[in-house]
């Protein structure tokens, strides 16, 4: 039946009892999975984690600028690791950069929240922050 109609028998299951085929032309059948596999991968939202590095003493506008480009992170779909980093005999003071992390997620609140809390490992201390569930602007495009 299937050369009559110029078609190519396809085997869907072969576990069946019979075994189940159907004629259609495969060439098409291909391609339209090809699309649907290429919409899915489209459709799918890569998550890219962004870091932003601070020191305990940074200034008060390289923390606002750092922020800033934080926030546009996290407006973009991206989770953003906000890290303070320690040199030498800074690290006496990780109450300093504990503080400085809080300031950051209080400044980010509106966009983001927290999903690892502040923690320190090794001479790095860091907390991770995910945008709040709303329309990112590449989605609003």
């Amino acid at each position: 039946m299937a050369g009559e109609k110029d078609l190519d028998l396809v085997e869907i299951a072969p576990q069946a009892k019979p075994p189940v085929c159907k004629i259609i032309d495969f060439g098409k059948f291909k391609y339209e999975q090809q699309k649907r596999e290429k919409l899915q991968k489209k459709n799918q939202v890569v998550s890219v984690l962004k870091e932003i590095r601070f020191h305990p003493n940074t200034d008060v506008h390289d923390f606002d600028f750092k922020t800033k480009h934080a926030i546009n992170f996290l407006e973009e779909g991206n989770k953003v690791k906000g890290t303070v980093m320690f040199k030498g005999r800074e690290m006496a003071y990780t109450d300093l950069g504990r503080e400085l992390l809080k300031r950051f997620i209080e400044k980010t609140s509106e966009v983001a929240r927290v999903e690892v809390p502040i923690k320190l490992e090794g001479r790095n201390m860091s907390v991770i922050l995910v945008p709040i569930a709303k329309k990112s602007k590449k989605q609003k495009k």
